[in-house]
Parts: structure tokens; sequence; C-alpha cells
């Protein structure tokens, strides 16, 4: 059986190992970065007609001053953004199941969204008004121990920046991708990750269970 690399940052990165061990998965952990919040200030809420989360660190960084948009309609990207937010007292009107641009495709047209994000956010392709104000940063942490242990295993991307980290970590060790699987939480997560490796596939939808689906298959399969 090939590991499962997870390198999304904690507690997320134990959560999903413990998951991907009650499925006789063997996980690695090796967080890339970790979140950390950021001075921000809150604009006006009336200036908007509602709130996208597209991470449940918006509402794990973004201190009190987050309460001031519990009252705008809120979209989230996955429903662990979306249990996050309804915990913290938001009011969830869509959650996505294929990634941000498709979630923005069920925002009416004119609608101004305010962002709650990180300081190193992707931006949206799909054509919505939406500002952006980060809340939080995804910051970089230095290579794992036994990071040349992916080679040869099937790596968990939980987001669009652990992909790009990955994938820039491994060329300037100088590890074959065409012997590293990927499995993305979103297309989006697996386009940052670039190509030449063994397989990449994206989850159905953004959740630990669909990506841990694909991740059993791929580390049960024969070299």
């Amino acid at each position: 059986m090939k590991p499962l690399v997870i390198l999304r940052p904690e507690p997320s990165a134990t959560v999903t190992a413990a998951a991907a061990s009650e499925l006789g998965l063997q996980p690695l952990v090796m967080p890339l970065f970790e979140g950390r919040a950021v001075e921000w200030s809150a604009p006006e809420p009336s200036a908007y007609d509602g709130l996208l989360l597209t991470s449940a660190s918006a509402i794990e960084y973004g201190g009190e001053q987050i309460e001031k948009f519990r009252e705008l309609p809120t979209y989230c990207v996955g429903r662990k953004t979306a249990e996050a937010a309804e915990g913290a007292g938001f009011k969830v009107v869509a959650m996505g199941r294929g990634g941000v641009d498709s979630l923005l495709q069920t925002v009416p047209p004119g609608e101004r969204l305010l962002h709650l994000c990180a300081a190193n956010r992707r931006e949206p392709t799909a054509g919505r008004n939406v500002e952006p104000v980060p809340v939080y940063e995804a910051a970089e942490l230095p290579v794992p121990a036994g990071f040349d242990e992916v080679e040869g295993a099937v790596v968990a991307l939980h987001s669009p920046r652990g992909g790009s980290i990955f994938s820039r970590l491994v060329d300037e060790a100088g590890l074959r991708r065409d012997r590293i699987s990927i499995v993305a939480i979103s297309p989006e997560a697996a386009q940052a990750a670039g190509d030449g490796w063994q397989s990449s596939e994206a989850a159905p939808e953004p959740t630990n269970s669909a990506l841990l689906a694909i991740a059993s298959r791929l580390c049960n399969k024969p070299a």
C-alpha cells in the first residue's frame, strides 16, 4: 500500500489523518504552512449584499470583528466552512460543491460580496463583484522532515496554496513528479500543482470524505 501524505495545516491535518487511518490507509502528516491572524479593519457591512467564505480559517482567525457581518447572507465554499460559519452564528444561504468559481455562479448577478480571506488569496475566475479583505495568512513552514518520502506516495492537496507550495518543493528537492499521485480537494487545488504527476484527480465535491475515497483507491492500486 502506498502511504497518503497530508500537507494541510494543523489541527486539520491530524483530523484528516485520523479519518484516513479509519479507512485502513497509512497517513504521513507533513504540514507545509500554518494559519496566522493578520491585522485588519472591518468595512461597513451595509456596503455589501453578501459574505463569501472560502475557508473555515476566516472564522478561526477573524477575531471579534467578523461578528459585524453575521446578518449578511453567507456563501461558503464547502461543508466544513459552512459548519464553521453556522456555528459562529452566520446565515449560510449556499454551500459550494465544486470550488469557489462554481459557488459564485449561484450568486445573483450584480450583488456585491465581501470576501474574508487569506492574504495570499487566489483570484476567482467567475465574473462576480467580490471585494477581498484578508483576515489571516497561510505562512509557509520549513520543509518537513522526510519530505523525500512523497516520492512513491499519494499526496492529498486541500488548497491551491498547498498545491503550489508542494509543486515547488518537489522540484527544488529534485524528486520525480511521475512517481507521485495527486488527489485534490478541488479542481483549483489540482491545477495549482501543475502537470507531470503519475496521476492527478480532484474530488467531485470539496469534502474530506470525497477526497479520501479517491485516496483509498490510489493507495491500494498496485505500483
